[in-house]
Order: C-alpha cells, then structure tokens, then sequence
C-alpha cells in the first residue's frame, strides 16, 4: 500500500516548526514588532543594502503581488522599520532602505537563523542535504509551473 504521508502538509508543518523555534529563539520585543514576513524582507533588504533596492525588486524577489508588496512596506514604514528614499537619478523611484532599529532586529534574527541552521545541517549528512535541495527545487518548479498556468 501506498505511503499516505501528504508532502505539502509535511512542508506546512515543518514551516510551523522553524516560526516556532525562531519565535522562541529571538528576543520577545524583537518578535513582538517584526511578522515572519518583515523579517524575511529585513533580511532580504540587508542582503542588498549596498544596492538601490525598489519595492518592484521586492516583489519579484518574493514572488508576491504589488498590492501585497504594498502592505507590507507601508507596515513596516509605520513600525520604523524601513524608509522610502527619492534618487536622484529618476524622481519617481523611491529606494528602500533599513532604519537602525531593523538592523538591530535582523541581527538577533541572524543569529537564531545560523544557530538553527547549524542545528539541521549537523544531522544532516553533505549526501543528504544535497538530495533534500535537490528533492525541495522540484517540489518548488512544480507548484511554481502550476501556478503560472492558472
């Protein structure tokens, strides 16, 4: 008989695992101002802060709509998170960029990252890690394939 194990729960589920363990494992005033999704963009933010970086290089680097990319931005501007910035190159471009406080938050973050990280890969062994990413982009092209048909 055929295992009956659901592979997107299993994601799903796992996922629930790693918010709960960056939850626990970051300071409660950093997790009481920051959402899963504001710091995965303070993290992709930092990644490019030596570039000017737009809301539209955002969007296409998460993969989510204007009106989504919009929201969490304009959240995050309120919280003091980020501030949009004119270039002098083309008035009608705004960069983004992290306040101090961000920088403080993605810190903390990165340490609990590459604490869990260490923690995975140790039980891990280079075979098997490399089968895992190479498993997880299939996964990922399939749902991204199928989600580009509808």
């Amino acid at each position: 008989m055929p295992d009956k194990t659901l592979i997107s729960f299993e994601l799903h589920k796992t996922s629930r695992c790693i918010k709960r363990y960056m939850d626990s494992h970051t300071q409660k005033s950093c997790a009481d101002k920051m959402t899963g999704m504001h710091g995965w963009a303070i993290g992709y933010f930092y990644d490019h802060r030596h570039e000017d970086v737009f809301q539209r290089d955002f969007e296409k680097a998460c993969n989510i709509r204007r009106s989504t990319a919009t929201s969490i931005l304009q959240l995050m501007e309120k919280n003091g998170l980020i501030v949009r910035e004119s270039v002098p190159y083309d008035a009608r471009l705004k960069k983004i960029t992290l306040t101090e406080k961000a920088l403080q938050m993605h810190r903390q973050v990165d340490d609990a990252f590459n604490a869990l990280e260490d923690k995975l890969r140790s039980r891990l062994s280079e075979e098997e890690t490399a089968t895992f990413f190479s498993v997880l982009k299939k996964i990922q092209q399939e749902v991204e394939a199928d989600d580009q048909t509808t």
